[in-house]
C-alpha cells in the first residue's frame, strides 16, 4: 500500500490516545510531536509538516474536544479532518467544456510516466464515463514517445493524431483539436514533451501550446517516488503554466507519501489521478478523504465497493450464492470467483482498504504470493472439464497429469484438492445451520452472509 511507512507510524500513535477518556494537553503534545515526526520522515514538507501540526494541536486541545464524551476519537477525528484538507478536501473533478471537445494538456518531465498516464487517462474517461477521446501525440523530440502512445492507442482500441517528428509541436496540437471536432471526440488528451529538468525552451513551448489550444485542463504528472523533488517540480510547472491538477504516478510503489501530503499545500492544486499500477486500467480518482482514511488504518469502504461493482458480475455472484447453498461448487465457479476478484486489483490493496485489516490477526505482516494464486489457476486448468465438475474422479495417474501441466509437484495438486473438499463441506454446514436456525428455533447459527 502507498504512505506504508507513514500509515505504521500514524496508526501507532493515534492508538496510544483512541481509548482514553481524558485527553490532556500533555496527551496531544505527545501525539503531535510523534505525527511531525512521521510526516518529515515521509518526505513531507517541512512549512507543511508545522502548519499542519500546528492546525492539529490548536484543535486537539480546543473545547470540542476537551468537553467530549470520547476525546481520544474526537482526536483522531480532528487529526483525519486535517490529514484530509492537506490534500485537498472534497474530490475534484475532471473539467469538462460547454463546447465540446474538453482539451487535457499533459505535462511533466521525462521519466514521471507522462504517455502511459495519458493511455491511462483516456482508457478510464472511456470505461467510467463512457467518453470518446483521442490522443494526440505531440513529444516531437523524443521518437520512442510517438511510437508508444500509438502502442497504447492500439492496445486501447483508440484513435491517435500524430504528424511524425518534423512538425511544430504547437501545429500537431491545433490540428489535433480541429481533427477531434470533425470527429466529434468528446476529449483531446496532448502528449507534450518532457525533459530531464525543468528549463526555458520547454516552459516556453508548453506556453505556446496552451495558448494556441486554450485547454481546459493542465494536468503536471509527477513521480511520486521522487518525494521532495515532485512538489518542487510541480511548483515550477505551477508558476510557469498554472497548471489546473496533478496525476501522481507509482502511488503503489515504495513511496513515503511526502508528495502528495505536500503538493496541494504548496501549489494550492488538486491531486486529480493516482497511478496505482502498472496496468492500463490502474488508475483512480484521487479522494484526499479516502486516502486520508486508508494511511490511519479505517478503510476505504467507498473505494472497494466501487471496484466490486465495477468487476463482479451480479448474475454470476447470485449464481454463485445458490451453488454455495447447495454445496454444488465446483473448480470451475472457484476459478471464474478468482478471475472476477483478481481484475478489482492486487489482493494486498484489496485487504488495505478493509476497515482495521491491519490490525487484524495475521493481516498486518500478510504478504500475498500472486505468484502461489497463479499456481492455483494453472493446477484447475490443467484438469479435464470432467474433473473440475466432479474432483472424486482423482486417481493417482489424473493428480500426476495435473502437475505435469501444471508444472507443479503433485503434492500441491493433493493440497488443493484437500482445501477445496474442506471449504465445501464448511459451505454445507453454514448452510444445515442456517436452514436450522429457520426451521427449528434455538437451533444453528446465524450467518449474516448465508
Amino acid at each position: 500500500m502507498a504512505f506504508e511507512g507513514l500509515a505504521d507510524r500514524l496508526q501507532n500513535t493515534i492508538q496510544k490516545i483512541k481509548g482514553k477518556g481524558k485527553v490532556t494537553e500533555q496527551d496531544v503534545k505527545e501525539m503531535t510531536r510523534e505525527v511531525r515526526l512521521a510526516l518529515l520522515e515521509a518526505d513531507v514538507n517541512f512549512k507543511v509538516v508545522k502548519d499542519f501540526v500546528k492546525k492539529v494541536k490548536e484543535r486537539a486541545v480546543g473545547q470540542e474536544v476537551m468537553d467530549s464524551l470520547t476525546p481520544g476519537q474526537q482526536v483522531i477525528k480532528v487529526v483525519k479532518e486535517e490529514l484530509t484538507a492537506l490534500m485537498g478536501g472534497d474530490q475534484s473533478k475532471i473539467a469538462v467544456s460547454d463546447r465540446p471537445p474538453t482539451v487535457i494538456m499533459m505535462v511533466g518531465l521525462q521519466g514521471a510516466g507522462k504517455t502511459t498516464t495519458t493511455g491511462k487517462l483516456a482508457n478510464l474517461l472511456r470505461k467510467k464515463h463512457n467518453r470518446k477521446p483521442l490522443l494526440v501525440a505531440a513529444d516531437i523530440y523524443r521518437p520512442a514517445a510517438i511510437n508508444q502512445l500509438e502502442t497504447l492507442g492500439k492496445q486501447l482500441s483508440m484513435p491517435v493524431f500524430s504528424m511524425g517528428t518534423e512538425v511544430n509541436p504547437v501545429d500537431i496540437a491545433k490540428k489535433g483539436v480541429e481533427q477531434a471536432k470533425e470527429n466529434h471526440d468528446e476529449y483531446v488528451i496532448i502528449d507534450t514533451a518532457g525533459r530531464l529538468h525543468v528549463d526555458t525552451d520547454l516552459m516556453d513551448e508548453l506556453a505556446q501550446i496552451k495558448d494556441a489550444v486554450k485547454p481546459d485542463e493542465i494536468f503536471l504528472v509527477v513521480d511520486s517516488m521522487t518525494g521532495q523533488d515532485a512538489v518542487n517540480v510541480a511548483e515550477n510547472f505551477n508558476d510557469q503554466l498554472d497548471i489546473s491538477g496533478v496525476i501522481l504516478t507509482k502511488l503503489d510503489g515504495d513511496t513515503r507519501g511526502g508528495a502528495a501530503l505536500s503538493i496541494k499545500a504548496v501549489t494550492d492544486k488538486p491531486i486529480k489521478f493516482a497511478g496505482t499500477g502498472e496496468k492500463l486500467d490502474e488508475i483512480e480518482a484521487f479522494h484526499p478523504e479516502r486516502m486520508a482514511s486508508r494511511i490511519l488504518g479505517m478503510g476505504d469502504v467507498l473505494s472497494l465497493i466501487e471496484k466490486a461493482q465495477e468487476n463482479v458480475d451480479e448474475k454470476k455472484a447470485k449464481e454463485l450464492e445458490q451453488k454455495m447453498r447447495s454445496a454444488s461448487f465446483t473448480f470451475d465457479d472457484f476459478l471464474d470467483q478468482m478471475g472476477q476478484v483478481r481484475n478489482m486489483g492486487p489482493l494486498d490493496d484489496l485487504i488495505g482498504m478493509m476497515p482495521g485489516a491491519n490490525k487484524m490477526k495475521g493481516m498486518k505482516n500478510l504478504e500475498i504470493d500472486e505468484k502461489q494464486i497463479n499456481h492455483v489457476e494453472a493446477i484447475i486448468q490443467s484438469m479435464t472439464a470432467k474433473e473440475r465438475q466432479d474432483p472424486s474422479l482423482m486417481n493417482a495417474s489424473r493428480k500426476k497429469r495435473i502437475a505435469k501441466g501444471a508444472g507443479r509437484p503433485v503434492s500441491e495438486v493433493n493440497r488443493l484438492l484437500k482445501q477445496f473438499e474442506e471449504m465445501k463441506k464448511m459451505m454445507k454446514q453454514m448452510t444445515n445451520m442456517q436452514q436450522g436456525k429457520k426451521g427449528k428455533k434455538g437451533k444453528g447459527l446465524n450467518f449474516p452472509f448465508m
